[in-house]
């Protein structure tokens, strides 16, 4: 397979698949607003659609859609001095219209959640600014409540603009990247993603122009800029200028991300090239089109089963925090060492060793489940027919952590999620180097 080939059908597989469903939530609430807020029948008018889905770079399993419902401009007086009461409004008139369905309102949205998706509703007043473009001041709770602009058409116009100019290249790449940050557990926002992906390109038009049959030196490139930026607190958004904020630093899985990428690109084994890819962007990267043999070193064909489970086929994928996990290693029921100190010293772990997986950071508010998968890797584990992969609740009794013992050699490597509302809200992996 080629590379073209390979990155042609992982956006394939990535491609939204139920678009359909999704502009028929964005019509039904844009006709309930409308009847609300001017008697009209229009499932189309006074909204725009905006994020990623609005950018034309949303993938599939998207779990947050984004819509500005624009207000009509006489009601701004009713709504200026309370922009509590906008937001309210907005939420009870939805509610008329989905009454079993969970709808809340926060700092600056009503939030109406459908379950495997959620729809982000900011109702808006509509504005000119002084070089006669479009902006919309939209409802700020805090402090008061008070009223912000936001220039979401400035962003969507430079977009369109880049894809007229230089082709697919730059929302091929941010679509991609989305693939990554879901399967790392970043959490960093779209509009930060297509702002860094339009930044890494802006000035370099043969980068900007990269077919599909260089995009594994583009992500590998990609990488190698996002580890090497500056540390900032925010950028200034494509198109409209206005900050944007970096939620986590993301050097550190941009340097992991980079190291592999050059090792797929030097690979010359085609399943170990396939499979360091689906390391950095998850299940929807292709396999080698031949991967349910291997040949052991004295050249017996090995049969094995991979019945490997992925979380994002049993829940949405929604980051909004951050997870650290680490094991404690032990022998005859002595502490050794805890396996984050193992790798920072390029080691490995020694075979029959007790090792209990836990949450060391985590800054999701609780309640959440958790969930883990522990997944073997190498030759000894195909021989063994042990690969597992299998979605597992804790099984350390009355905590969040993981029990298993390191029996055979591989570069093994055991995934965290966190699980909030129907959510996988953080995640982490860790590898387990066995000996």
């Amino acid at each position: 397979m080629t590379v073209s080939d390979q990155f042609s059908t992982f956006l394939t597989n990535i491609k939204l698949d139920n678009d359909d469903q999704l502009q028929s939530r964005y019509s039904e609430i844009t006709l309930k607003l409308n009847k609300r807020f001017r008697n009209s029948d229009s499932t189309t008018a006074n909204r725009l659609q905006v994020g990623s889905y609005g950018r034309y770079t949303g993938i599939k399993g998207i779990s947050d859609l984004d819509m500005l419902y624009i207000m009509p401009n006489y009601l701004w007086d009713d709504y200026k001095n309370d922009p509590a009461k906008l937001l309210r409004h907005t939420r009870d008139a939805l509610k008329e219209r989905y009454p079993k369905t969970d709808i809340t309102y926060d700092t600056l949205i009503v939030i109406v959640n459908f379950g495997n998706f959620k729809f982000e509703v900011q109702p808006v007043f509509e504005i000119e600014l002084e070089d006669g473009s479009i902006a919309y001041k939209y409802p700020y709770t805090k402090n008061g409540g008070s009223y912000r602009v936001t220039k979401p058409r400035h962003e969507q116009a430079e977009m369109t603009r880049f894809r007229n100019e230089y082709g697919d290249t730059h929302r091929r790449l941010c679509k991609i990247m989305r693939s990554w940050i879901n399967n790392v557990g970043l959490k960093m926002g779209g509009l930060l993603l297509d702002t860094l992906a339009y930044n890494f390109m802006k000035d370099d038009e043969d980068v900007a122009r990269t077919s599909l049959s260089h995009f594994d030196e583009l992500c590998r490139d990609f990488f190698e800029f996002l580890m090497n930026e500056p540390a900032r607190d925010h950028y200034q958004a494509l198109g409209s200028g206005q900050d944007v904020k970096v939620k986590k630093k993301f050097h550190s899985k941009a340097k992991d991300a980079y190291t592999i990428a050059c090792d797929a690109i030097s690979a010359t084994d085609e399943e170990d090239r396939h499979d360091k890819w689906r390391d950095i962007f998850g299940k929807n990267f292709p396999k080698a089109e031949s991967t349910t043999t291997n040949k052991s070193s004295n050249c017996r064909v090995v049969h094995f089963d991979d019945n490997e489970q992925f979380i994002e086929d049993i829940y949405s994928i929604n980051i909004q925090g951050s997870l650290k996990i680490d094991c404690e290693i032990k022998s005859n029921g002595f502490r050794e060492k805890f396996l984050s100190q193992i790798l920072r010293e390029h080691l490995h772990i020694g075979r029959i060793r007790s090792l209990d997986f836990f949450i060391e950071k985590c800054d999701i508010e609780e309640p959440f489940n958790v969930r883990w998968k522990v997944r073997n890797v190498g030759a000894e584990a195909k021989r063994r027919n042990c690969l597992r992969g299998e979605i597992l609740y804790p099984n350390i009794r009355n905590s969040t952590s993981r029990h298993e013992t390191a029996d055979f050699t591989g570069p093994h490597y055991v995934e965290c999620y966190i699980i909030k509302n129907g959510y996988v809200v953080a995640r982490d992996r860790i590898n387990v180097p066995i000996l």
